[in-house]
């Protein structure tokens, strides 16, 4: 079992905080989400400098059309997520589908908030 275990000093008092492994991969999942959402729109943005073509208008295209992508590569790929929803519906294993959708939710979440950093980033109403 995974487990992430973060360290936090306030004033003078020390606190550990213990992720279960379920935790930890939703954290995970957002992250690569948001890190695909940020790292494709901003270096694919460099293909438009040096093509001579107005970089935000591109970083901003490439980031509505790179978001569900980000999302399956964030969850590690869509069969294994398949199967395991496969087996949720038709064996009843309710609580492996739970755990799949809750990791779906955090993909999509990272991939907005993404986005919306790219917004702000660019003063666009969006």
């Amino acid at each position: 079992m995974v487990c992430l275990l973060i360290v936090i000093n306030n004033n003078k008092k020390r606190r550990v905080y213990v992720l279960e492994a379920f935790q930890y991969k939703v954290i995970l999942v957002f992250c690569t989400a948001l890190g695909m959402m940020l790292g494709a729109s901003l270096i694919g943005s460099l293909a438009a400098l040096l093509a001579k073509e107005p970089p935000v208008t591109t970083m901003l295209k490439l980031a509505r059309e790179i978001k569900i992508w980000a999302v399956a590569a964030a969850l590690g790929g869509t069969f294994s997520f398949l199967e395991v929803l496969e087996s949720g519906l038709f064996e009843g294993e309710v609580r492996a589908m739970i755990k799949q959708l809750c990791f779906v939710v955090s993909a999509i979440a990272g991939t907005q908030v993404g986005y919306y950093f790219l917004l702000v980033l660019v003063g666009d109403k969006g």
